[in-house]
């Protein structure tokens, strides 16, 4: 009996464990290939958002100066106003065809 990957949690060859492992593998890939793909793009899906991103930072800096007081929710309408902002870019982007980088 030959085993594959012995000591590894594999199975003989042929066997259903060791199949499903190197499909998981191959497709964990696939996903991660994927995430670093959006990854690459959020800079220019964030450029389309400068003036939400500009002022969600206004925000922030306000309510952290001296005197100031960040609390929960403080900026939540600036940051929503970036959040839709943002999300609308990458549907574009995707309804497009494009996912992001060279």
């Amino acid at each position: 009996m030959k085993l594959l990957g012995a000591g590894r949690g594999w199975t003989q060859r042929g066997g259903s464990l060791g199949c499903r492992k190197k499909s998981l593998m191959s497709t964990n890939g696939a996903l991660w290939s994927r995430v670093r793909s959006r990854l690459r793009a959020f800079p220019d899906h964030l450029t389309t958002c400068g003036a939400e991103a500009a002022a969600y930072g206004r925000c922030v800096q306000a309510s952290t100066a001296p005197g100031g007081r960040l609390r929960k929710d403080l900026c939540a309408q600036e940051f929503e106003a970036l959040r839709s902002c943002f999300a609308a870019a990458v549907k574009k982007a995707l309804k497009g065809g494009r996912q992001g980088g060279p």
